[in-house]
């Protein structure tokens, strides 16, 4: 099985990194924006929040995609609300992740760009990272297309 394009990391001047990912989709910027928004549609891939999201606010996330083999989801994490401009930006800090997705229409669909930086002394190398996000940004690219799932295997660092 192929999966999707790899992150590109690099490293900031103040010892943190950044991983950025691009993905391209053929649907309407407005169909990938409540994908990643709307609470219903983003449980699809990721995880469902409660809570009304807003610039300067939280929301609560449970994170579905990795329900463990007895089906119980984790708890749910505070989630920041940094940035929220609907249909392009949000940016979002849960624990020790700054992620950040920007979408542009272009002819034919939008593009995303998904950035994750990781604070210096993060006890998980950018090698170990990025699968774990290219997985997810695959199960996105599998939610918006209504198809199934990839399972996590060959993902797996």
């Amino acid at each position: 099985m192929t999966t999707g394009p790899l992150g590109e990391a690099s490293t900031n001047d103040d010892g943190t990194s950044t991983l950025v990912f691009r993905r391209t989709f053929p649907d309407p910027i407005e169909d990938v924006w409540a994908t990643l928004t709307e609470s219903d549609r983003l449980a699809r891939w990721y995880g469902h929040y409660q809570g009304t999201g807003k610039p300067g606010g939280t929301v609560e996330l449970t994170i579905t995609g990795e329900v463990d083999a007895g089906g119980e989801e984790g708890d749910p994490v505070t989630v920041s609300i940094l940035e929220c401009a609907p249909p392009h930006r949000l940016v979002v800090e849960m624990d020790a992740w700054h992620l950040a997705a920007t979408l542009t229409e272009e002819p034919g669909g939008t593009t995303l760009v998904f950035e994750q930086r990781i604070p210096a002394g993060f006890p998980y190398p950018v090698s170990e990272v990025e699968p774990g996000w290219r997985w997810y940004l695959d199960r996105l690219v599998a939610a918006v297309a209504g198809r199934p799932m990839p399972a996590w295997g060959p993902y797996a660092p």
